[in-house]
This record gives structure tokens, sequence and C-alpha cells, in this order.
């Protein structure tokens, strides 16, 4: 069954803290919004969705349990009855860890809310602080666990590239979010947006922004830990809008809308090379004809961005040619290799 999201974005709202890189409302694309709108926005996405998705209404774009205990109620009825009256499955929201606790899950399980996208970030207390992210390691560790135990879906927000953040912080805080019980995630490289703290940062030298090779080679070994553990990887990078690609909005941290699959093409490469020594194959393999088959949508991403995989296997095990070939019955992050 094919899942639909109806996004209702609350840009900023609920949040006090002013994190270094954050400006949700660039992030989002949205700086209005108008509580009186969101049945309309509702009736109107319904419209285009097929009578058999599964569909949520998504609660986005701020930490939405941090909101007026009053609007917070009014937004989750307004889903309720929607939920009631069979036209969507369930609510899903993204929030913040110091905004979980026993009262506020009790009052979004009595909502429908079936999914929670905890901001994580980093499970490094040093990076947090850089971060002025306002919680702890602690307190992210506390809300997973809360989360899952109560039996919502959790699905863990983690960013690459924080100010002091190394690749081995986030290769942990991606082993965190699979041991607190997550069935999802998502990896953020961060994106230095025009008129937050981090940008003044970088303009004094204080933050060196990501590269674009930085940004897939990190976010590479977090979606590793990730895919070795079974929790799926829903999105890397920020959903491509024109407002990523105005200067006037982005100072640095060299956005890609394709970042996610400049991440899948490394890791098949990788996936491609481990098949190889696993099973002695470089021999076998050198100076032949060899194809590759390939999970069910999965060619491009097997034969590499412009081919490159193709080109590396020819350079590094002197293959003679490759064709790459999809096989419906091999699982995702998986190959075959036949000489």
């Amino acid at each position: 069954m094919r899942h639909v999201n109806i996004p209702v974005f609350i840009p900023h709202l609920g949040c006090p803290n002013d994190c270094v890189f954050c400006n949700q409302r660039t992030i989002s694309g949205h700086s209005d919004y108008d509580p009186e709108r969101v049945k309309d926005e509702i009736e109107h996405a319904l419209e285009t969705v097929s009578p058999d998705a599964d569909v949520q209404i998504a609660f986005f774009g701020g930490s939405f349990t941090g909101i007026d205990r009053g609007e917070m109620v009014y937004l989750l009825s307004v889903a309720k009855d929607y939920i009631d009256a069979g036209r969507v499955s369930s609510v899903r929201l993204s929030t913040r860890p110091d905004y979980i606790d026993g009262e506020i899950l009790d009052i979004l399980a009595s909502h429908g809310v079936k999914t929670v996208e905890l901001g994580i970030q980093s499970i490094s207390d040093k990076v947090l602080a850089a971060s002025k992210r306002g919680h702890s390691a602690d307190d992210s560790y506390r809300a997973m666990r809360m989360i899952s135990e109560r039996g919502f879906e959790l699905v863990g927000q983690m960013m690459i590239g924080l100010p002091g953040s190394k690749a081995e912080d986030e290769i942990a805080t991606a082993q965190a979010i699979c041991d607190c019980g997550a069935v999802a995630s998502r990896i953020y490289p961060t994106v230095v947006f025009c008129d937050t703290e981090l940008c003044a940062m970088a303009q004094r030298g204080e933050y060196k922004p990501l590269s674009l090779d930085e940004a897939v080679s990190r976010s590479r070994a977090a979606k590793s830990v990730f895919i070795e553990n079974g929790v799926e990887c829903i999105r890397v990078g920020l959903q491509s809008g024109e407002n990523l690609t105005d200067g006037t909005k982005v100072y640095a941290g060299d956005y890609h809308s394709a970042v996610g699959e400049l991440v899948d093409c490394e890791i098949y490469y990788d996936i491609i090379k481990d098949h190889i020594e696993k099973n002695s194959l470089a021999e076998k393999i050198k100076g032949r004809d060899i194809v590759i088959y390939a999970p069910y949508g999965e060619v491009s991403k097997v034969s590499g961005h412009k081919r490159g995989n193709k080109r590396r296997l020819q350079d590094e095990y002197y293959v003679k040619n490759i064709k790459v070939i999809e096989k419906k019955n091999i699982l995702r992050y998986n190959i075959i290799i036949d000489v």
C-alpha cells in the first residue's frame, strides 16, 4: 500500500530555543501559519490522494509538542476527526526530545498519533552544546525509549557536520537511534542558512561548512549503520525546493538535491567490493565481462553517479565490461555478480 503524508507546516512554533543551524522558515519554505486554514489544506490534499493509499496527517516544521497546549489539542482534534471518518489512518509529527513526557504521550495516543519523528541531531553532549541545542544526550535517550515503549513508531532524525561533530560522533548517533527502537530515520547533512548563528560562525572562520564529498562520505557511514540494523532511512538531505537553490537563503554547505542518491551510489560500491572480497572474485573477474544483478529500481545507483561505480570497478579490478541488470527478487542493498 502506498504511503502518503499530508504535511501541515508549523514553522518554528513551539520552540523557544535558537539552535545555531536553524531557520525553519527557510527550511520548510513556509513562513506563515494559520490554524484556520488547516482543514482547507487537508481537504485540498485529500483531493489528490488515491483512495487506497495509507494516509497520515503530518505536523512538520516546528516542535509540535511544545506549542501552546490548547492549540496542539485543537490540531490533533482536527486530525482525529479525519481518522474517525476513515479518511486518513493516523497522525505523525516532529518534535524535540525535551518536549516528550508521559502526559504528552497520553495526549498523542488518544488522538490517533502513530509516528513521532524526534530531532536527535547528535548524541554527543559536546556537539549539542556547541550547536546550542538546549537539551542533553540523556534527554534524547529518555525520549526515544519512552516513545518506543509506549508503542509509537519512532523516527530518529540526525545531522551530519554540526559544530564540533566528527564522523565517529555521527556513527554513534545512528547506532543510538537504532538501539532505542527506531523503525526509521532521516539524515540531514548540515546546510548553512543565511540569518543563522551558524552562518555568522562560518563567516568568522569558527565553523567550516561541509563540502559535498564530506557530506556524502559521512552520510554514507551513518546510513550504513541503519542498513546493518534494519532501520529504514527515509531520506538523506533536505527536501528540494526553490529556497534551497536561492543564493540569498543558503550561505554554504554544498546543498545538492540528489545527495541521497549520491550516498546510495557509494553504499552500493561498498557492497559490490565486499561481495567481490568475500567470494574471492578479484582474480576471476580480471579482464572479464561481468553482469551485476541489482534490486528492482536500483540500477542507476549500482552503476554509480554518471556510471562512476562501473569505472571504479574497471580501474580497481581490471574488469573488462560491466552490465547492470535489474532483478526483482533481490532485496535492496544486495547484489549478485555473474562472471
